[in-house]
């Protein structure tokens, strides 16, 4: 393919480093995403040119590179991005930037195993291993960034390659070296820094965040790596493991398993203290300046993350009730309007509710493979669900997103509640034609209420201030607004202490 286009490989235009030059002086400097695949194609050209000293590879390689950045960065950009972007065009760039990443952690992980084997020209870029080991990790970052944001397998040879990558750091003590990853990028980092970061994010969650916070958690711990340690043994301030000898992806510390010497212990015993002083700053509505996010976001934005962020560190989250294998079929709708609908038909024309088949299914939750047609169902999506067989429905929350080896979608979601009614909210002292539709959440067997009621609202209706009356089962309630539980895509989950009102007496209830 390559003799096609540039002949014999004496003539390959990347053989010079003006002739290199040139090619990227002529970029489509104005059109990121032709620029990008060009500059992927160069990537691929690059790789595995053994006829090419491994010097000239490695600075060809990072000229190519450091060409792309700013197109990558402003691809990530519009893919990451707060708001809906269509579905074309969401491909387009994932496509584009997955590949990208791809060819270029190959192609640095093909400098580093020639390095390795003492190629022509090793010598003479020894002084640069820090660099292209931090590059080929941070090139896996990013790829991984992107599998995640489809929830895809993450493929055995990515932990094998960064468990390489360490063990070469580490055995030839540059581990803390402080290099420049990118003449553009702030500040400095190590192999190290960029090896906890990866850790620490990736074991975050990210099957249940959004493309979006997947991205910006990314982004947060990446400016907070240096809080975070990798130490040969295990100690009260260890949080994951990695193996060196049999990598698989970051694993949660057991304190009473046996340890043995391939295996490196991350910690990060400042990181919550870093992530609350952030937090401070954020809820007064400023993003910090030297926070580098890729992009610019609303301070309520990079607090969610944050909040993830903080969740995690303070107590990782755990199942809180058993699920059992089982092929339960539901009537699922997606959306707050349609849950609505469907729990009050007369008033809607509606169509057929999808068909899902759980897979486990508890008191708090199910797991369920995604039937076909289900593009709009993603993490924080609002669930109607309706057991066959059964008159009323329920809703749920989809918490998790995972890809399995087939290419098949698979969600877990938490059950708000079995039995929810449709009912007309009127603000307590307007007059008529003040109302709005929400979803009165009873409480499941077993839970009591304790004279407060959940509320299923549309998105930024609820309001802190303002009481609201509700006629339900011919009794007549006053409810007083306690706070707002969930922010969702399209709803407001709402906590209120309910009174029910009568002729002569108010009651609690």
């Amino acid at each position: 393919m390559l003799s096609v286009i540039f002949g014999k490989k004496s003539d390959h235009p990347l053989a010079d480093i003006k002739s290199a030059q040139a090619l990227l002086e002529n970029l489509p400097k104005n059109d990121a995403y032709k620029s990008l695949m060009e500059l992927t194609d160069l990537v691929e050209s690059v790789t595995e040119q053994y006829d090419f000293k491994i010097d000239h590879q490695f600075a060809v390689l990072r000229m190519i590179d450091e060409a792309a950045l700013p197109y990558a960065r402003k691809l990530s950009r519009e893919y990451f991005t707060p708001f809906e972007i269509n579905k074309f065009q969401e491909n387009r760039l994932w496509s584009l930037l997955v590949n990208y990443y791809r060819h270029s952690s190959n192609a640095y992980l093909d400098v580093f195993n020639r390095f390795c084997n003492a190629d022509k020209g090793s010598s003479t870029i020894r002084i640069q291993v820090p660099l292209l080991t931090a590059r080929g990790i941070y090139a896996l970052i990013c790829k991984l960034k992107f599998i995640s944001a489809r929830y895809g397998q993450v493929d055995k040879d990515i932990w094998a390659n960064l468990a390489l990558l360490y063990k070469h750091a580490e055995q030839l003590q540059y581990l803390d070296t402080q290099v420049k990853l990118y003449p553009v990028m702030p500040g400095k980092t190590s192999v190290k820094c960029e090896m906890g970061g990866l850790m620490v994010w990736y074991d975050s969650g990210l099957s249940t965040l959004s493309p979006l916070y997947i991205h910006l958690v990314e982004r947060i711990v990446a400016n907070y790596c240096s809080d975070i340690d990798i130490r040969p043994e295990v100690d009260r301030d260890s949080r994951l493991c990695f193996n060196l000898s049999s990598p698989v992806e970051p694993t949660r510390i057991n304190m009473d398993a046996t340890t043995h010497p391939a295996l490196r212990f991350i910690c990060m015993p400042a990181l919550q203290g870093r992530m609350e002083e952030l937090m401070k700053i954020l809820k007064k509505n400023i993003v910090p300046d030297g926070l580098a996010l890729g992009g610019n976001y609303e301070a309520e934005v990079v607090r969610n993350a944050v909040q993830h962020l903080l969740t995690y560190l303070v107590a990782p989250p755990v199942r809180r009730n058993a699920r059992r294998m089982a092929n339960v079929t539901l009537n699922v709708v997606n959306g707050f309007d349609q849950v609505v609908g469907h729990s009050n038909p007369a008033q809607y024309n509606l169509g057929s509710p999808a068909s899902w088949v759980t897979e486990e299914i508890s008191v708090g939750g199910f797991s369920s493979a995604l039937p076909p047609g289900s593009d709009g169902v993603g993490i924080g999506s609002l669930l109607g669900i309706q057991p066959e067989g059964v008159s009323h429905w329920g809703v749920a929350v989809v918490r998790r997103l995972l890809r399995d080896e087939a290419n098949q979608m698979h969600a877990g979601a938490e059950i708000l509640a079995n039995n929810v009614a449709c009912v007309n909210l009127s603000f307590n002292g307007s007059g008529p034609g003040y109302e709005q539709t929400a979803l009165w959440l009873y409480p499941k067997q077993g839970e009591l209420s304790g004279g407060t009621q959940l509320l299923l609202m549309k998105a930024d209706t609820f309001s802190s201030t303002q009481s609201l009356k509700v006629q339900l089962d011919n009794k007549n309630y006053l409810l007083i607004p306690s706070g707002l539980k969930e922010q969702g895509l399209d709803y407001d989950l709402a906590k209120f202490k309910v009174i029910e009102q009568e002729t002569d007496t108010e009651s609690v209830i």
